[in-house]
This record gives structure tokens, C-alpha cells and sequence, in this order.
């Protein structure tokens, strides 16, 4: 079932999330960040934030009271940013993730905003063929990758975001 997450699902979407691509955890997925980032991808302060503010809704989608899934959707002027689309790494490839990109679309939709934008590190060929196949498209522009105590980059490669959308209607 997918519903709007409250305040008093932080701790679990934080453990969620960051179990989901961050650690040994996530190289059960097949989308784990392990290879090329360090540290959190989210804190609960940061969560609570997010969720706090009204222009945020973090979709969760829960499977026997347990959160198995979650995405962050920013409505903007013209647009609804998608970000941290999170499965649970033992339940990737399952559907999950397809599902909370519908109701993205639908949450676009009933606010009237005709594309669906986010951004993805350029180095994730395989997420990005994923986004591709649900038709998300290369924008071409690129974003410079915000490295911090949170986000440590250990891989070789310069990190940086590619921006991709989806046109709704």
C-alpha cells in the first residue's frame, strides 16, 4: 500500500534508505551507491525536515506495517522532482520501485504539473537504463555532485548528476 509518510515513519524510512544505498546492506540490490559513496544518504533530522515542509511528500509503500519502499517528491513551479526512489535491497526487481514511479506520476498529475524531473549520478549506468526503460529521458544537462560529511566519494571516477525527465501531458 503506498501513503504519505508522517513524521512517525523517520526512523524506519532513515534505516530503510540508508540500508538501501549506503554499506554492505545495499550490495543486495542491484542499485546499492557502496562502490562509489561513504557515509549516510539521508539522517533522520534530515528526514524530518523534508517531511515538514509543504512543498515535500515522501510516498511510503508498506508491505505487512513494514516500510518496504519510499520516494521524495518537491513540487516546483513547473515540475515535480523526483529523488530518493528507495526499495529495500532484498526486494528489488519486484516491482516496487515501478509502482512508486506511478504514483509520482499521479501525484504530478493531481497537482497539475506536466513533467517529472531528477537527477541521477552519471556514473550509475544501470539505474539509468532502468529510469530509460520506464521512459525517462536524458536531458543532457548535468549538475556538479555535492560532496559532504554525508556524502563521501570513494570512487575513482568524478561524481556528477545527470538531470532526466519524463513529460506527463
Amino acid at each position: 500500500m503506498i501513503k504519505k509518510a508522517t513524521l512517525e515513519n523517520v526512523s524506519q524510512l532513515n534505516t530503510l534508505i540508508n540500508s538501501a544505498y549506503r554499506g554492505e546492506s545495499s550490495k543486495k540490490g542491484w542499485t546499492t551507491e557502496a562502490n562509489i559513496l561513504d557515509g549516510f544518504r539521508t539522517t533522520e533530522e534530515e528526514l524530518s525536515e523534508t517531511i515538514l515542509n509543504p512543498k515535500n511528500t515522501v510516498l511510503k509503500f508498506t508491505d505487512n506495517n513494514q516500510i518496504i519502499g519510499c520516494v521524495l517528491l518537491v513540487e516546483k513551479e513547473q515540475e515535480l522532482y523526483l529523488g530518493m526512489l528507495t526499495v529495500s535491497p532484498e526486494l528489488q526487481n519486484s516491482g516496487v520501485g515501478k509502482k512508486l514511479l506511478q504514483q509520482a506520476e499521479i501525484h504530478a498529475q493531481a497537482l497539475g504539473l506536466p513533467k517529472i524531473v531528477m537527477t541521477v549520478i552519471s556514473v550509475r549506468d544501470e539505474l539509468i537504463a532502468w529510469y530509460k526503460r520506464n521512459g525517462y529521458e536524458d536531458t543532457g544537462a548535468k549538475e556538479p555532485f555535492p560532496a559532504s560529511d554525508v556524502h563521501i566519494p570513494i570512487s575513482e571516477e568524478p561524481l556528477e548528476f545527470i538531470v532526466m525527465e519524463k513529460i506527463i501531458y
